[in-house]
């Protein structure tokens, strides 16, 4: 069932009854209110910008990369020992969010969800701490690849990432389960499947394992 939400309060619906896809309401704003609390209940934001209503998804099967297990293929191994590709945590984030809105040309295609609203309110919640960024830079000190995403408390949301060389967002990606099992952070949600993250060792997990998860202080 997909749920209407109302006006005047910020409120989500119980997410185990949104549909199949995930899609569980439409409507509300991106106010930081509304998001951190989305975002605790395992709930974000996926819509087309130029369609206007903002849509909402809770998939009951998370698709997560626990740092531990985050794989690092023997390519991958020779590309990070060969490159001379700096990593930074939390130093561009702007710059972060601009490149996962328009490399490859992304902010021109059917379906493009990080439009301006997006931008700002992500922006807001890396101004409060909510949201953090991973950077890499090459030689000349260009940003050519990273990532960004919301931190609850342990967690960390992925939103989205770009490369504008070979290799970086994989990069931007490793570096960031690295730094996580480092700090003992719990799981990186990468929302939605793909190959690419699946050979990274991403895998699903129940939405209660992952409520469970996200609720550890």
């Amino acid at each position: 069932m997909i749920f209407q939400l109302p006006e005047d309060e910020i409120v989500f619906p119980d997410p185990r009854l949104g549909e199949p896809d995930g899609l569980l309401c439409v409507g509300g704003d991106l106010s930081v209110e509304r998001l951190l609390l989305a975002y605790s209940h395992g709930i974000f934001p996926w819509y087309s910008y130029r369609e206007g209503e903002i849509h909402w998804y809770c998939p009951m099967q998370r698709f997560v990369i626990f740092p531990a297990e985050v794989h690092v293929s023997h390519s991958m191994r020779s590309f990070i020992n060969k490159c001379d590709y700096k990593v930074s945590v939390n130093v561009d984030f702007d710059g972060v969010i601009a490149g996962c809105s328009t490399a490859q040309n992304r902010n021109q295609m059917q379906g493009a969800w990080l439009g301006k609203d997006m931008i700002e309110a992500y922006t807001q919640l890396h101004n409060l701490g909510y949201a953090l960024s991973v950077e890499v830079w090459d030689t000349e000190r260009k940003l050519i690849g990273g990532l960004y995403g919301v931190a609850i408390n342990r967690c960390f949301i992925g939103e989205s990432m770009f490369s504008l060389k070979p290799n970086t967002s994989k990069l931007a990606l490793i570096s960031l389960a690295l730094h996580m099992r480092s700090i003992g952070w719990s799981i990186i949600d990468c929302q939605l499947e793909t190959p690419h993250l699946r050979s990274m060792g991403a895998r699903f997990i129940p939405y209660d394992e992952y409520m469970k998860i996200l609720n550890q202080q």
